[in-house]
């Protein structure tokens, strides 16, 4: 280091002498680099505060908060010109305004990547639920609580098919919920009256999941069986699970939850989907352990 006359980053003008890092020394402590440094000194962005005789540039210790900023606002967008343009009119209360409306935007910002990483560890949760299931076995088994958001029941009335029910779903549920992500996917719940009669056709409400939602599907004993195929094909499957479960010695007694871990998300083919069905038991000589 050595003494010598400071000139202001901004302005030019001589500041009071002090102590200054060689432009190596300043690279390392500011987390940049020279080449760096230097191409900041050639568009008039931060230049040394003073050469030596020997022409080496020469940095005070105030300027890596600059250096720092101005990698703060290229992380922000801005580019070296527009943040070379701040100088033009430097006062507090420009700079005030400035830092307000960037702000501002990091507060956007930071709410979006909240919101994708939510429906990321979603999306990514459904996918490992069933990385390595047995897909040709079903099974028994007792499942927590998940949150969600249930739709209104459906209306198939008038002609209305489960298309029209989906629409409405949505239509519902970005009135309802305006500020919320609605890019989860949507399965659907049948009550158990219609999976005894054996119509799993269209389903009486559509629901998705989310890590806000103010709804559960129950914790409770769960008959749970897979198949591959497009949305729909699952007439098979629910017959095989209602064989199954009388077999052994189950019954419904409550709704069924149809869903496709396995989707457009991570699968190509729309013929090779991985659905799961899981329908609420209970042993026939006890009840359900819902809750």
């Amino acid at each position: 280091m050595s003494q010598l006359n400071v000139i202001s980053f901004w302005d030019g003008k001589i500041m009071t002498s002090g102590r200054f890092f060689s432009v190596n020394d300043f690279a390392r402590f500011s987390r940049t680099t020279s080449h760096t440094l230097r191409y900041y000194d050639k568009i008039g962005l931060l230049s040394p505060v003073s050469r030596g005789e020997n022409n080496y540039r020469y940095y005070h210790s105030g300027q890596i908060a600059r250096v720092n900023l101005i990698r703060t606002f290229q992380a922000l967008g801005l580019t070296l010109d527009e943040i070379n343009g701040l100088k033009d009119n430097l006062t507090p209360e420009s700079i005030d305004d400035f830092f307000t409306c960037q702000i501002e935007k990091i507060d956007t910002k930071t709410n979006e990547w909240v919101r994708a990483r939510k429906l990321l560890f979603t999306l990514q949760k459904s996918i490992r639920s069933v990385m390595d299931v047995n897909e040709n076995e079903i099974t028994i088994q007792f499942m927590p609580a998940e949150a969600i958001i249930f739709g209104e029941l459906n209306d198939y009335s008038r002609k209305r098919n489960d298309y029209d029910a989906l629409f409405s779903f949505y239509n519902t549920m970005s009135k309802k919920y305006p500020d919320m992500d609605m890019n989860y996917p949507v399965w659907g719940e049948f009550t158990q009256e219609r999976i005894k009669h054996k119509d799993w056709v269209w389903p009486d409400r559509f629901y998705f999941y989310n890590p806000e939602g103010h709804d559960r599907r129950p914790a409770a004993l769960y008959a749970i069986g897979y198949t591959r195929g497009g949305y729909g094909q699952s007439d098979e499957l629910y017959r095989r699970m209602l064989d199954y479960i009388a077999e052994n010695g189950f019954e419904i007694c409550g709704n069924a939850y149809e869903e496709y871990p396995f989707n457009e998300v991570c699968i190509a083919e729309d013929n090779n989907y991985l659905m799961r069905v899981m329908i609420t038991v209970c042993e026939k000589s006890g009840k359900t352990r819902s809750k």
